[in-house]
């Protein structure tokens, strides 16, 4: 077990203790929520696990991230799109049980036996938990071919509510008219890395759009994430987060 400290998303300052079965490197928040304690923790790049109303969701769960025989077997899987950093079958493979529900794009799903589809757009309740699949693509960035990296209606990003907090996980895209169109995010995952993502400018300006209390920086490969945080730095009511506390 290890102490952490937390802020609660009306801004008081908590403590708690939370297993550390995940691992010593590491990051795990916990936040209250109107049905209990949501545990969030950054695994790495774009993985992520959270634990709320004794259910464990995985969000693009990969081996190379973590030793995934060691990890709380998933009620839910959510699987962003189909490329390698994101689905990796052999670690969905560790941590599904005959109960767990695994919901993905279509193109991931192909590669995932009996996972639900989520189109761009679609809600479902699942256990309980309320996720909405949010559009993910380039607008700008393209491959050599003049392709997008990530063309619009394939990837999903999803937003989860668990209780009356709502987590937005935006997988890889840039900062869309959908995106800066959400309302009421409480915690967000931006992804902020070049190609294939956001400049730290595109962040800021999403963030600056929808407001999210919480900012975590996620699948940012080596980029200065002290940019974003100076671009932020007068915009006010916005934490930004890194994976390291």
């Amino acid at each position: 077990m290890r102490k952490i400290v937390f802020a609660g998303l009306g801004g008081v300052l908590l403590c708690a203790t939370v297993a550390s079965a995940t691992g010593p490197h590491f990051r795990t928040d916990a936040f209250r929520t109107s049905a209990g304690e949501l545990v969030i923790t950054v695994v790495g790049h774009a993985t992520l696990m959270m634990a709320w109303g004794g259910k464990v969701l995985h969000i693009d769960p990969v081996t190379g991230q973590a030793d995934y025989t060691k990890m709380p077997k998933a009620d839910l899987i959510l699987v962003t799109h189909e490329h390698a950093d994101h689905l990796d079958p052999a670690a969905i493979g560790l941590i599904r049980t005959q109960r767990t529900a695994v919901l993905a794009s279509a193109e991931a799903a192909r590669r995932i036996p009996g996972a639900v589809v989520l189109k761009n757009g679609d809600v479902r309740t699942v256990q309980g938990v309320r996720i909405e699949a949010v559009p993910a693509y380039n607008l700008v960035h393209m491959r050599k071919s003049g392709v997008p990296f990530h063309p619009r209606g394939i990837g999903n990003g999803y937003i989860v509510t668990f209780g009356d907090t709502r987590v937005y996980i935006a997988g890889d895209t840039e900062n869309t008219p959908e995106m800066k169109r959400l309302k009421g995010i409480d915690i967000a995952f931006l992804p902020m890395n070049l190609p294939y993502t956001m400049t730290p400018e595109m962040v800021a300006d999403a963030a600056k759009a929808f407001r999210p209390k919480i900012l975590y920086l996620y699948h940012t490969s080596g980029t200065d994430t002290g940019r974003l945080v100076n671009l932020l730095r007068d915009a006010g009511g916005i934490e930004v987060r890194t994976k390291n506390p």
